[in-house]
């Protein structure tokens, strides 16, 4: 699936009085959920996560900063290859958007390190578009390592946690 085609799906979803959408086909798996009332008024105070979208239009000054941020994902996709190899798992982001560790800012957060995990267990939301998007654990384990910082604009692809399998 595309992104263009993920994109399309959470604007119609956005738009429709539907707060829940799930999809499944091919190994692709979506699932979006619309949170009402003060969710949507807090996730319009990180409207930034829009900005890094918009770059490729106005390439100039926001290439520096993407830039410098993608310096510490791979610093951290390099150790977390190197941990990988010794039994734990990467929980990755499926998309561009807001990396957030609890439901709403008054809540405590999903996991913390050492904490067990299930594999369909809610670890962290992905808000994109202002749809918050459940991210799952993947696979049972313990979470080794929190690779993001609340409200840290995340890439696609990019590790969110360390789970240890063993």
């Amino acid at each position: 699936m595309k992104i263009q085609e993920i994109r399309e799906i959470i604007k119609l979803v956005d738009n429709s009085s539907i707060n829940e959408f799930k999809y499944e086909a091919e190994g692709v798996k979506i699932k979006l959920k619309k949170y009402g009332g003060a969710a949507t008024e807090s996730a319009a105070v990180p409207q930034p996560p829009a900005m890094p979208l918009t770059p490729q239009t106005p390439a100039a000054p926001a290439v520096p900063q993407p830039q410098a941020e993608e310096k510490k994902p791979a610093e951290q996709q390099a150790e977390a290859s190197e941990l990988t190899a010794e039994g734990t798992h990467k929980i990755l982001s499926p998309m561009v958007g807001t990396f957030y560790q609890s439901p709403s800012p008054d809540e405590p957060a999903y996991v913390q390190v050492g904490d067990k995990v299930k594999a369909d267990q809610v670890v962290c939301i992905v808000e994109a578009m202002k749809l918050f998007n459940e991210i799952e654990a993947e696979v049972d384990g313990e979470i080794a390592e929190i690779l993001v910082k609340d409200g840290q604009l995340v890439e696609y692809g990019q590790p969110l946690f360390l789970v240890k399998t063993n």
